[in-house]
């Protein structure tokens, strides 16, 4: 009984430096996450206190001070102050710009994501495409915008367009980098298993460059973001980026500004919920996106 009560408590032992590293390593990543919302959050308030700070000393109008645009902002959402043409509608632009951007941004994955497939996998289709694609990318996407609105007239789907060329190259390159980064001894082992045709594509390609084509995805929809302000100058009357063309058409600095702190807002969102889902779907990989 005794001998019993012995292993029993021996055997209890390590249970507790265990539970005490795993409170120590809970309380780590605890004080971790909290270091990084303060410092993430402190920098912005320490802008917001130096530009506060930088209109009041010297006067200025061209500017407005951080209290002017949160009150426009609160009239963007809610209405009740101004009562223009603006007050209250944001959630009318907000939606009219997710859509333009996220049209062109699914567009672009749609097809960049298998053409880098084939162009990284397929020697004589990289040698065929690669020049051309090579001559297209660094042609600005503001170059396109007259040929868009010929294209496609005035409207969204000119808009649509112009983040479709904007998100495609990132998404292709990175897509094209990620097959290439792979290692050859990974395609002989797969081969010797059998792996071949679309299988080779489905089972070794696509989930061995995943790590770089998400991380083209988030390249490509940073720009699909910064580039809904240029698409929206195609004529079309509701957006974001239509808001902050007629709040400088108009003088309005602090329509400007409000424009842009919702398409920040907006951007920021959707980006981490691209990391999560990067995040989920790669845990297995060391470049998985943090």
């Amino acid at each position: 009984m005794n001998d019993h009560a012995t292993v029993t408590a021996e055997g209890a032992q390590p249970s507790a430096p265990v539970a005490a590293i795993t409170s120590r390593r809970r309380n780590r990543q605890r004080l971790e996450t909290l270091r990084a919302i303060v410092l993430g959050a402190g920098f912005p308030i320490l802008l917001i206190l130096i530009w506060d700070r930088a209109v009041a000393m010297t006067g200025t109008r061209l500017i407005p001070s951080p209290y002017q645009v949160a009150v426009m902002m609160y009239d963007f959402s809610f209405g009740g102050i101004y009562d223009d043409a603006f007050s209250g509608t944001i959630l009318i632009h907000v939606w009219k710009s997710v859509q333009r951007v996220y049209g062109g941004f699914f567009l672009a994955a749609l097809v960049g994501i298998p053409l880098g497939l084939l162009i990284g996998r397929i020697k004589l289709l990289r040698q065929l495409l690669d020049p051309t694609i090579s001559l297209l990318r660094p042609i600005p996407v503001t170059a396109w915008l007259p040929l868009s609105m010929i294209f496609f007239g005035l409207g969204p789907n000119a808009a649509i367009f112009l983040v479709f060329l904007g998100a495609f190259y990132p998404i292709l390159l990175n897509t094209i980098f990620g097959v290439r980064s792979i290692d050859p001894r990974l395609f002989e082992a797969a081969s010797m298993l059998g792996c071949a045709g679309t299988r080779m594509f489905r089972q070794i390609v696509l989930p061995a460059s995943l790590p770089a084509i998400f991380n083209g995805l988030r390249v490509a929809h940073g720009f699909a973001w910064i580039l809904i302000v240029v698409g929206e100058m195609t004529g079309v009357p509701t957006g974001l980026g239509s808001v902050v063309m007629d709040g400088r058409t108009l003088s309005r600095t602090d329509l400007v500004i409000t424009g842009m702190i919702v398409i920040g807002a907006c951007g920021f969102v959707t980006d981490r919920i691209i990391v999560a889902i990067s995040n989920r779907l790669l845990s297995w990989s060391p470049q998985h996106l943090e």
